[in-house]
């Protein structure tokens, strides 16, 4: 299964980090403004801590420029624990997708990584996949540090 890692240093403590990226918000604003993702209103509220563990949570359309659907995801928790979450989902486009994001403390705020595995489906080339996924959380951290004045790790 194809895997790309993606990690920043931001000058935030890891706990406001992480109030913020598991957000829908947060997470809209790290995708601003190439998409955004929908949810229903309980996780546009709530965030992660809404989402039930080990079932599909709800199926959220990834809107490109944040109005024309491409992509589907259903999105399904199987870990989350302060400072960690990991996201087991099938998507309209690949058979498995795997992100677990992490943020820990560290001397200059907060690390957060995002490890994100997946396997496309039958017809589309993994080596197309690989670039989308690693432009898209490449974007994801540039917000990121921007917004917490970072840098990549």
């Amino acid at each position: 299964m194809p895997e790309i890692i993606r990690a920043s240093v931001l000058r935030a403590p890891a706990d406001a980090v992480w109030a913020r990226v598991t957000t829908f918000a947060g997470i809209n604003d790290e995708f601003r403004p190439l998409m955004r993702m929908t949810a229903p209103r309980e996780l546009r509220e709530g965030g992660l801590d809404a989402a039930p563990i080990g079932t599909r949570a709800c199926r959220p359309w990834l809107l490109l420029g944040g109005v024309l659907p491409v992509e589907f995801d259903d999105l399904t928790l199987v870990e989350v624990e302060p400072g960690r979450f990991l996201e087991r989902s099938s998507m309209l486009t690949q058979k498995v997708w795997e992100h677990e994001r992490t943020v820990a403390p560290h001397e200059e705020g907060a690390l957060v990584t995002d490890r994100v595995a997946f396997t496309p489906r039958a017809g589309i080339p993994g080596s197309v996949t690989r670039r989308l996924v690693a432009l898209t959380f490449d974007h994801r951290h540039r917000r990121l540090q921007r917004r917490f004045s970072g840098r990549a790790a």
